[in-house]
């Protein structure tokens, strides 16, 4: 789904100058359109340098977390932004030249790569170019790929087409292969820490925040206004000891952990609220978004559910930490072995959307009981 504005929804008092001013950020958004991208000055440096002459596609390719959106609207920013006025719009996405699409679902469907196509056919409304984004193209269903793939080997003159993905699966090559690829990383434990620190993050917990982050800032953000995080990690770490072999533990064991996940969804439930609220007010101002309110609520599902699994990754990952630290020890090394194994494969299966219940009591009905060490 697409996040630009049709001009014939632009009311008189142009809906995309109210957006720009009303939305959170907006104010933050600076001539120096790449001081927004942390820990990533590889890919700032290849960017800027390629706006100057900027080809028809780029995949920009990399974990959730990493910068890939920000640098995306830098990138268009920097494209599309003469002046300062579209330079703030493009940054929060909401420039007319700029069209954001993402799937609805879990996967993009042709219907919304066929509303990619139609985009890039259209001419730019302000300036000489416009820039279409289309968010986790890894996503992207095989036919929805093939669909793409004439208009990303020749898209009109005056579009320019961004694509970011979490990984390059086998039926996206051809695709990636039209493109220039921008690799971002996950950001260093160290530029964690010295973004958290300059927002002010106290040094308290500030080890378990960076930790748990693993390499996402948005992730540290949030982990840096929740107070749970600590107790959650204790209950993951303390799980091998109480594990005695019986269901009734591991089912009392799988409550308590599903419920501290569930008190961890506090802190982004009231950034949404505050986002919501944000756009409330501007259909005071400016008449009813229903497209924008759409995306929002689609866009927080789909938040609520990765938080979720990136809950869970964090409690396999303090799991093994915790049988890492019996080999180290020389404590029954080979029960540790075949432990961190299966919290692999259980890892492993978090692609697939397990049923979180199930995936859980087969990991832990499958893990050694210390108390036999």
């Amino acid at each position: 789904m697409s996040d630009s504005l049709d001009l014939d929804e632009r009311p008189p008092d142009s809906l995309g100058d109210s957006l720009g001013d009303s939305l959170p950020g907006i104010e933050d958004a600076v001539d120096d359109v790449w001081a927004r991208l942390e820990g990533q000055p590889r890919a700032a440096e290849i960017l800027a340098s390629a706006a100057a002459q900027p080809v028809h596609a780029y995949l920009f390719c990399g974990p959730r977390g990493t910068g890939k959106r920000t640098a995306a609207l830098a990138f268009a920013a920097s494209l599309i932004g003469t002046d300062s006025r579209s330079r703030r719009l493009a940054m929060v996405g909401r420039h007319p030249d700029l069209s954001i699409h993402e799937p609805e679902g879990r996967t993009l469907r042709v219907a919304e790569a066929d509303e990619i196509i139609f985009e890039a056919s259209r001419s730019p409304v302000e300036g000489r170019l416009k820039v279409i984004v289309c968010d986790r193209f890894h996503t992207a269903e095989p036919e929805a790929v093939a669909s793409l793939l004439k208009t990303i080997e020749e898209p009109p003159p005056t579009a320019v087409i961004v694509l970011l993905s979490e990984e390059i699966p086998p039926d996206h090559t051809t695709v990636a292969s039209r493109c220039i690829i921008v690799e971002f990383d996950p950001v260093p434990d160290d530029d964690v820490r010295r973004i958290l620190e300059r927002e002010g993050v106290s040094s308290e917990g500030l080890d378990d925040i960076v930790a748990a982050a693993a390499g996402d800032v948005s992730r540290a953000r949030l982990l840096a206004t929740d107070s749970s995080l600590s107790a959650r990690r204790q209950a993951w770490a303390g799980a091998p000891a109480r594990l005695d072999g019986t269901g009734n533990t591991v089912s009392a064991l799988i409550d308590e952990l599903r419920a501290l996940i569930d008190e961890a969804q506090e802190p982004l439930t009231a950034r949404q609220r505050v986002e919501s609220d944000d756009l409330a007010r501007v259909e005071a101002d400016v008449g009813p978004q229903g497209r924008l309110r759409r995306e929002m609520d689609a866009r927080h599902r789909r938040e609520q559910r990765l938080l979720r699994v990136d809950e869970l990754r964090f409690g396999l990952a303090t799991l093994a930490a915790f049988y890492r630290q019996q080999i180290a020890d020389d404590h029954h090394p080979q029960e540790a072995v075949v432990a961190i194994t299966r919290i692999r494969d259980a890892h492993a299966g978090l692609v697939r959307n397990p049923n979180e219940p199930l995936l859980l009591q087969a990991l832990f009905l499958s893990l050694p009981s210390v108390h036999h060490w």
